[in-house]
Formats: structure tokens, C-alpha cells, sequence
């Protein structure tokens, strides 16, 4: 597997997102998951996503388990910033935010028993609190890489002007935002703004919740507590104009000899060498499909192709509600 740089952090070109081993898309296979952590070592996988509020709490443990025997070799991301009602579950759970100072350290603290380490090596704010400025939140985060219990901080869905004033304060290895075939929002400027501060960029969501996959074929392929039900684009007055674009998409691969998943997972790779995309894959046969990905080269003409074909003007609804658009800083 080839590397890419985050700050100071080298990380395999394709990382694993794993919140769904614990959160959001229904049912989970703890066993099935621990096996696809140990088979994206073996492919030379390094780059593992996290947060506190993926469960909550559970899948920050999982990984603690499962990554403990080769934690030398292993870059593990995780995130704070949620506020959440522990009597509910998935995405519903979700109260608010909460950067204070305070509240960063005593979840760098909690991150750390769980996931059974003694140094985070990125910690992102999940989300930018409206109600904290950004200064007083990094200042907190920075204080943590002094104590030598974080490596490098990084930031989630941020916009530039919030990055601009976070890297003032300490350096930002990373900003994490959704970023596909069918998500553009940091084109518009964000991208920009990380090359000129020398910030690495972290999909997620590459594969658009699983739809550029071709897996999703109907509405009720997804379960009842599965929390993309609740998205727009999965909307049954969306669902199926969004599927028309997948099956051009799916028609490109076949051309091309690789997988739908591959094909959109190739075109972010493509993005630039300081683009490091983390697929989500809850079963083995998905992760070997993401990690081959890094390996495909697409030409100017194919990567223009692909562009147009899913174009934005073509995406049926908005990628989140507007209550989690709101939450976003772009």
C-alpha cells in the first residue's frame, strides 16, 4: 500500500472508517469486524477512524482491542465534540456540541483508557461549536500535544475562515469533510485553503454512504435503524433519479474492468496526493475492494468523464438534513 502524508503523519493511501462496525447503518458483526481490522493491517492499511460518539463509546473499544497487538504500526484518528443522550442510539442520539477546554480533555482522557493507548495520533474537533471560539478549543487540543497524549489535531467539516484561525493557533495535520463523486462542498474553496496551509484532507463518506457502491438497489435494502433512511438523497423522491447516476457509473466500471466502488473511490484518490480517503467496510470481501482502489490509474480523460457523468446538477437532495447541515461549518 503507498503513503500519503497528514502533517507530520505518514498513513497509508486508503485508511478504514470504522463507524460502522458500531454505529448508524443497523446491526453489527463484532467478530466480522475484528477480522476486517486484522485484514487491513495485512494489506498494509495504517490509517484507522474513530470517535467517541460512534456507538457511542463501543467502537473506540473495539479498536483498542483489536489494533492492540500491532498498535506500532498503526496511525489511529478519533474525534470529540458531540453532546448525546445515552438512552437513544445511532445518529438520533445526537444533542449538539460542546468544545470547551474542559470538555476536550476529559474526552482525550476517556479516548485514551479505550481505546487502551497513551497517545492519540490525531484528535479532531467533530464538529466546530458556534458557541466556543476555535482559538480557545485548539488552545486546549494544543495544550494536549504538549502533555504528549495527542500527535497532531486536525478538524472536521470546517470551513476556511475556521481553519485559517485553528492553524494560527497550532498546526492542523488534517481536516476531515465528506468528499465523493457526489459531495463536492470542499471544491468550493476548502481544498484550497488546506493546500495553502499544507493541511492534509480526509474524506469520508467517499463512497457516498454506500450508494456509488451499487449495493443500495432499493429504499428497503437499507434497515429500519439504519440512519441513511433518514438522509435526503436516500429519499423515495430521490432514491431512484440518484440510481440512474450509479448505474452509469456501474456501465464506466465495467469498461474500466473494476467495481463501481472502486471507479468513485479511484477518482478521489485522484484528487490529489494529499487526499486520503476513509471508506467505510464492516466485512473483508468490501476492504479488499477499497484497498486494490489505490492501485487503479485513471487518465485526464476518464477523471473528466467521471466528473461529468455524476455531475452535481444531477444529484437528487441535499447530503444531510438541515438540521445536520446547519451543524457544519462550510
Amino acid at each position: 500500500m503507498k503513503t500519503r502524508k497528514l502533517g507530520n503523519l505518514e498513513v497509508s493511501a486508503v485508511g478504514l472508517g470504522c463507524m460502522g462496525m458500531s454505529f448508524a447503518y443497523g446491526a453489527s458483526d463484532e467478530t466480522e469486524s475484528i477480522r476486517t481490522l486484522g485484514r487491513a493491517v495485512d494489506l498494509g492499511i495504517t490509517f484507522f477512524d474513530t470517535a467517541e460518539m460512534y456507538g457511542p463509546y463501543t467502537n473506540e473499544e473495539l479498536l483498542g482491542r483489536a489494533l492492540k497487538p500491532v498498535r506500532d504500526r498503526v496511525v489511529i484518528a478519533t474525534k470529540f465534540g458531540f453532546t448525546f443522550d445515552p438512552n437513544k442510539s445511532g445518529a438520533a442520539a445526537i444533542t449538539g456540541v460542546d468544545s470547551r477546554p474542559e470538555n476536550v480533555r476529559r474526552v482525550a482522557e476517556a479516548s485514551l483508557k479505550r481505546l487502551g493507548t497513551d497517545v492519540i495520533d490525531l484528535f479532531y474537533q467533530h464538529r466546530v461549536d458556534p458557541n466556543v471560539p476555535i482559538e480557545e478549543t485548539v488552545g486546549a487540543m494544543a495544550e494536549l500535544v504538549r502533555e504528549g497524549k495527542v500527535r497532531a489535531l486536525g478538524l472536521s467539516e470546517a470551513g476556511s475562515a475556521t481553519i485559517r484561525r485553528a492553524h494560527a493557533v497550532h498546526p492542523i495535520a488534517a481536516l476531515q469533510s465528506e468528499y465523493s463523486l457526489w459531495s463536492r462542498d470542499p471544491e468550493n474553496g476548502i481544498l484550497d485553503t488546506c493546500r495553502e496551509l499544507g493541511i492534509g484532507f480526509v474524506p469520508y463518506s467517499p463512497l457516498g454512504r454506500g450508494f456509488l457502491t451499487g449495493a443500495i438497489q432499493k429504499r428497503e435494502d437499507l434497515g429500519a435503524d439504519d440512519f441513511r433512511s433518514q438522509l435526503p438523497r436516500f429519499q423515495a423522491e430521490n432514491f431512484d433519479a440518484n440510481a440512474a447516476l450509479v448505474a452509469k457509473l456501474e456501465a464506466l466500471a465495467t469498461q474500466k474492468g473494476v467495481t463501481a466502488a472502486q471507479l468513485a473511490l479511484a477518482w478521489v484518490l485522484h484528487q490529489g496526493d494529499d487526499i486520503v480517503p476513509i471508506p467505510g467496510a464492516r466485512k473483508v470481501n468490501h476492504l479488499e475492494q477499497n484497498a486494490a482502489a489505490a492501485d487503479i490509474v485513471l487518465s485526464k480523460g476518464e477523471l473528466t468523464e467521471l466528473t461529468e457523468t455524476i455531475s452535481l446538477d444531477q444529484i437528487a437532495g441535499k447530503r444531510y438534513s438541515e438540521a445536520s447541515l446547519a451543524m457544519t461549518n462550510l
